[in-house]
């Protein structure tokens, strides 16, 4: 048995703190592109990877910022990826549609949580689905059958709202980003099926644990090492998983201390595990399958089953990773502090 893995990229622009002060604005491509001197670092670094390792992806494309970006400036962006040859699905944050009112800077300040999937009206979470559904279909894309909810935010109302747009597929949930509470979504691997939607949840697993407490992490670029993303696929073959659900952004794979990343300078260490990665996969498809999300969906109708393993991981490898990162970081603001004194 092949275990799938799919590499999912949610694909976003970003507020950039325009919310909370009238002198920001939001950020658009560059949250995409990512460019160090004149060289796509996000998004054109992914799809050289991918390309070299025959590894096809899902970009959530996040599409409500419309309401805010006039120009359109994601259209490029999808024609970029679909000549690639990867699948694109819906992705939505729900803050952009305040942008829809004059009004805009009253409603952020009566109402701060703008982004919440949580807790919103089911009827306005269809509204929003369905305008990424036209959108999609003005950017000549075919229609999505996969969402994912903007910071992982669900609830049982998104459900229903998906099921009423007629969504059949998701991937909503990553229990150590966005924990809704209910035990129902307590979901760390595998497909499970809610309000007739079925859910690829990315993957949950425990780090580390101290007697009876334990660490949750769900599986991300940013977030786990290369050497944490074997073992636990290794886990997942072994545990007939039939998916693993991976999650990453252009954005992280730059450094840079400015909110539109006018000075960036490339994430080494993030890229590095992507790309050890998409080689690790390629070199072992005799067990494991590199997947687009529909794909996988696909393939769900017939060999779907209720498991949900809760992987761990192992503490050494943990603990090598939080260092590493530790260092990176301050090693990055380092020398972004460096050449920013040189070009000034």
């Amino acid at each position: 048995m092949q275990t799938r893995v799919c590499i999912t990229i949610d694909t976003e622009f970003s507020i950039a703190g325009a919310f909370a002060d009238a002198a920001l604005r939001p950020v658009s491509d560059p949250m995409v592109w990512c460019e160090v001197g004149g060289r796509s670092q996000g998004l054109g670094f992914m799809l050289d990877c991918f390309e070299r390792a025959r590894i096809p992806a899902t970009f959530f494309v996040e599409a409500l910022h419309r309401a805010y970006f006039q120009d359109d400036p994601m259209r490029p962006i999808v024609q970029r990826i679909r000549a690639a040859g990867h699948d694109i699905q819906l992705h939505a944050h729900p803050c952009w549609s305040v942008y829809e009112h004059a009004d805009w800077r009253e409603r952020v300040r009566a109402k701060p949580n703008q982004d919440d999937f949580f807790g919103r009206d089911e009827d306005d979470s269809v509204r929003l689905i369905e305008q990424g559904i036209a959108i999609f279909a003005d950017w000549g894309l075919p229609r999505p059958t996969v969402f994912r909810s903007g910071s992982l935010q669900h609830d049982d109302r998104l459900f229903r709202a998906l099921a009423r747009s007629g969504v059949p597929y998701s991937s909503n949930v990553g229990v150590a980003i966005f924990d809704s509470g209910d035990p129902h979504y307590q979901l760390y691997a595998g497909s499970h099926e809610r309000h007739g939607v079925i859910e690829f949840p990315v993957l949950t697993f425990c780090d580390w644990k101290v007697g009876p407490k334990r660490h949750m992490k769900s599986l991300t670029i940013a977030g786990t090492s290369f050497a944490e993303m074997r073992t636990l696929l290794e886990q997942a073959h072994a545990a007939g998983i039939e998916q693993v659900v991976i999650l990453t952004h252009p954005f992280e794979y730059v450094q840079s201390r400015d909110a539109d990343l006018g000075h960036a300078r490339a994430h080494g260490v993030n890229q590095r595990r992507l790309s050890a990665l998409c080689a690790y996969l390629d070199g072992n498809r005799d067990r494991f399958l590199p997947s687009a999300m529909v794909d996988a969906a696909n393939a769900s109708q017939h060999t779907r089953r209720a498991d949900n393993p809760l992987l761990e991981g192992q503490l050494w490898q943990s603990m090598r990773r939080m260092a590493t990162q530790v260092a990176y970081d301050r090693y990055g603001n380092w020398a972004l502090a460096r050449t920013q004194g040189k070009t000034q």
